[in-house]
């Protein structure tokens, strides 16, 4: 379905009329969508089948794949996947849907842990039993069914990729590869080497809010001045984010430390006072290290760099008002090899869980707001000028394309900024 289908209502007609138009503001005149963008389930099924359908959405990353016969098991838009790495160490997104009953073969229920390791992938219906690359291996009681050959019978499996460790799938198979879609962001995010880095932190969290209230409280630094004014905020001012000129597959913004902590952080690495936290990330440049880079990868592939760290946040959009989250903290293997990093390990996860929380209850207050008959279109301060990136993304996606790369030259922080006025 698409924008000049003659499916779409009236209704979604003027919801997608009132995105094109918003998103056609220039920066200084912005202002957020109309509420049905976030609330309405027509819109959320036209997202579905024009957006996550036809981009890439990440599952996985590799190190909660190992070994062959790891797998991680999950449920997007009505399919049950298995990400599992298969015997020869490739890694696959394989239905779970059994082909002979339709049954999932891992039902959702604690005997069928959603993360593991198996030697085989058997269902428990009918025992029919599948090798890890989705081939029928043994199917009882079949021997009468005239014609019957299990090499026609096989787990279906998804079009999938691996971008630097993480794993994506591709509904319809037809998005351009992660190599070229996301080249530049590649070049940006090379030095911290991801594919070798291991998830050592997960939360998860069920959320009453629409997934763009989620991507979009993300990417913007400007709550840091209310929701984190005495967590984030204070070593990380909101007033100082700015973002990268707008690319067609990615938004990029930067969140710069306060000048007291780069201080400490050289001292800690010159052997003073030891600043909570990992291991460095090796091969950084201060200007790398020394923020918060932020990073949405469209439509909802969420991750950010730091001098120690990257954050992934693993997205599922479920309903016009409800998603789920992963948050994970992925750290260098020399970090958990590190003294000391038991007790960061602690420490951290309990400041993650702090500000995830403090994000949480703000974004589903937000969800309510938008379900209010007072609530207005609000104006966007320039701070949230990746909200308005994330608009001209879905408004270029509802006409089928891709919004155009900005030819203007990144502002290069506040200083800049004020410096071209």
């Amino acid at each position: 379905m698409t924008a000049a289908s003659p499916e779409i209502s009236a209704k979604l007609e003027a919801i997608l009329t009132g995105i094109k138009e918003t998103a056609a503001l220039p920066l200084s005149q912005a202002r957020t969508l109309p509420r049905e963008a976030y609330t309405d389930e027509d819109y959320f099924a036209f997202e579905r089948e024009n957006i996550f359908k036809k981009d890439w959405m990440c599952l996985a990353h590799v190190s909660q794949l190992k070994t062959p016969g790891s797998y991680v098991a999950l449920d997007l838009f009505d399919e049950p996947l298995l990400v599992i790495r298969d015997r020869e160490g490739a890694i696959r997104v394989l239905s779970r849907v059994c082909a002979h009953r339709a049954m999932d073969i891992m039902p959702d229920d604690p005997a069928f842990p959603r993360e593991g390791e198996t030697r085989l992938l058997v269902c428990p219906y009918h025992k029919w039993v599948y090798e890890l690359d989705g081939t029928l291996r043994g199917c009882t009681q079949m021997h009468n069914a005239e014609g019957f050959d299990k090499a026609d019978w096989k787990l279906a499996e998804f079009h999938s990729e691996v971008w630097n460790g993480f794993v994506f799938v591709n509904f319809d198979g037809n998005a351009k590869p992660l190599s070229e879609q996301y080249a530049d962001f590649d070049g940006v995010i090379a030095p911290w080497n991801a594919a070798d880095m291991e998830v050592a932190i997960e939360l998860e969290w069920d959320c009453d809010f629409n997934w763009k209230v989620m991507v979009e409280n993300w990417m913007e630094s400007y709550h840091h001045i209310g929701t984190h004014a005495t967590t984030l905020n204070v070593s990380m001012p909101g007033e100082l984010t700015w973002s990268e000129p707008e690319h067609p597959y990615f938004v990029h913004a930067h969140l710069p430390y306060t000048e007291k902590l780069r201080g400490e952080l050289r001292a800690s690495r010159a052997g003073g006072p030891k600043v909570p936290g990992f291991e460095w990330i090796e091969g950084l440049s201060e200007d790398q290290a020394f923020e918060w880079g932020l990073f949405t990868g469209f439509p909802c592939f969420m991750f950010l760099t730091t001098h120690d760290r990257a954050l992934w946040y693993r997205l599922l959009p479920v309903a016009a008002d409800r998603c789920l989250l992963l948050t994970t903290t992925l750290v260098s293997k020399k970090a958990k090899e590190a003294p000391g990093y038991a007790e960061a390990l602690v420490s951290e996860t309990d400041m993650l869980n702090t500000f995830h929380s403090e994000d949480m209850v703000m974004n589903a207050a937000v969800q309510r707001g938008l379900k209010s008959s007072k609530v207005v279109r609000g104006r966007l301060s320039h701070l949230e000028e990746p909200v308005w990136l994330i608009q001209r993304y879905l408004a270029a996606r509802a006409e089928g394309r891709y919004p155009e790369k900005a030819n203007r030259a990144p502002y290069h922080g506040p200083k800049a900024m004020q410096a071209a006025e």
